[in-house]
């Protein structure tokens, strides 16, 4: 579940970065950002170490 949680939020600032840079398509990119931030954060702060 953590890995998959890690893997969600690095895909998430992938498609923030295309967007930002290429399409500025906005606001949905930004929350993009946020929610991959919270998701690494979380991550971060229950300090499991993946298998």
């Amino acid at each position: 579940m953590n890995n998959l949680l890690y893997t969600i939020a690095i895909i998430l600032v992938i498609f923030w970065a295309i967007g930002f840079f290429a399409f500025n398509a906005g606001m949905l990119i930004h929350v993009l950002l946020v929610v991959s931030a919270i998701l690494i954060l979380l991550r971060l702060i229950q300090g499991k170490r993946a298998v």
